[in-house]
């Protein structure tokens, strides 16, 4: 079985709204969205499910986002919900709020996980134009110590020619789990070209995950590519703290996990990266 830690369906109701921050990752990521079909007919609901039952996945994380104040574009919490529970139980979304609202945010997390049944929170912080460690989050942060949520924070570079590479320093990152032991997070992507960085984060910190999202798995195995390091704690100290996502469309789902498999580890780890993994971080 499989748990993909980031994907998002191909309907309309689960994209941002706005995306013209976005247009420079159309480019960083034109030949792996083509592989992926993202703009032909065929990639449509019902063979993006296909594709997850041929590929035994058993769980798929959707994220919302809320980048409202800064770049007026939103995925809604309760679209997210509404499709989880119109798809089964396959589907585990993440709500999304934006910490430049104050206790808005805060307050809309606290309805999206107990009335609409997220299960997460989803921060993309180069998109809100916050450090990670902005005293603005810190309330974000502890309703989610409060709920026992876990938390996906953007980690690495960004391509948003909109917005700074700097608000995805990992160094911020061990700053905040100082001041929250007790916060689930998920780092992802895997903090390039601060990969050494975020090593040595998670290393410190046992409640820190690593999620492979949004990478090509194969440049792990490439040693000149910066992503080397990964592979070598990700299979040793860090073996139980690797999680795997296809961010589909940007990548072809497929593609990903025979490259995860095609790495040079030994099944027992390849299964902690696809599976159980994700499924401790998610306690599922």
């Amino acid at each position: 079985m499989i748990i993909d830690y980031g994907a998002t369906p191909p309907v309309p109701q689960l994209k941002l709204t706005s995306q013209e921050h976005l247009e420079n990752y159309r480019r960083v990521y034109a030949s792996s969205e083509k592989a992926s079909g993202r703009h032909t007919p065929e990639a449509n609901l019902e063979n993006y499910l296909k594709e997850c039952d041929t590929q035994d996945i058993e769980h798929v994380v959707i994220k919302a986002r809320d980048v409202e104040t800064t770049f007026g574009g939103r995925v809604r919490n309760e679209d997210v919900a509404e499709f989880c529970n119109s798809n089964g139980d396959r589907f585990i979304g993440f709500a999304g709020v934006d910490p430049n609202k104050g206790m808005v945010a805060v307050r809309e997390l606290e309805y999206a996980v107990r009335e609409l049944g997220l299960q997460g929170l989803n921060l993309q912080c180069f998109e809100n134009q916050l450090a990670i460690d902005d005293r603005k989050m810190y309330p974000v942060y502890a309703k989610c110590v409060e709920l026992d949520i876990p938390v996906n924070i953007h980690v690495g570079v960004n391509f948003s020619l909109k917005s700074s590479p700097e608000f995805g320093r990992p160094e911020m990152l061990d700053r905040v789990m100082c001041d929250f032991p007790e916060l689930r997070v998920c780092a992802s992507p895997p903090g390039w070209p601060w990969v050494l960085e975020l090593l040595s984060v998670a290393w410190r910190q046992p409640n820190l995950w690593i999620g492979l999202v949004a990478v090509r798995p194969r440049l792990l195995g490439v040693a000149e590519s910066g992503y080397g390091p990964l592979l070598q704690y990700g299979k040793t100290v860090l073996k139980d703290r690797m999680i795997f996502g296809s961010a589909y469309p940007m990548q072809p789902v497929g593609r990903c996990i025979e490259e995860i498999l095609a790495l040079p580890m030994n099944p027992e780890i390849a299964d902690l990266w696809l599976y159980k993994n994700a499924k401790a971080f998610l306690r599922l």
